[in-house]
């Protein structure tokens, strides 16, 4: 699966129109919500906080476009918690976006 880095401005462009400042803002806050979301993976306590937590880390990429965190969320949801393997992939498109 490739990585489109303007998957996510598209789709905020789509969103809000031609507005330079809004879509920057916006993305911002959806990196904030990605990390918290990375972060709420990595301090899951056990099988099911870490299922809902990679559910809502998919949500949220989908809604933005972020294909290939979509598909990394929920291939997590549907793994063991903790896979540091998976996890290492996570924080590299995290980085990425």
């Amino acid at each position: 699966m490739a990585y489109d880095p303007g998957a996510i401005d598209a789709t905020l462009a789509a969103a809000v129109g031609d507005e330079p400042m809004l879509i920057a803002e916006l993305r911002v806050a959806f990196l904030e919500s990605v990390r918290r979301g990375l972060h709420a993976l990595e301090n899951a306590s056990g099988d099911a906080e870490w299922r809902s937590a990679a559910w809502r880390l998919r949500g949220l990429a989908a809604s933005f476009g972020a294909v290939r965190l979509m598909a990394i969320a929920t291939e997590a949801a549907e793994t063991d918690p903790h896979d540091a393997a998976l996890m290492r992939r996570l924080r590299r498109v995290v980085d990425r976006l």
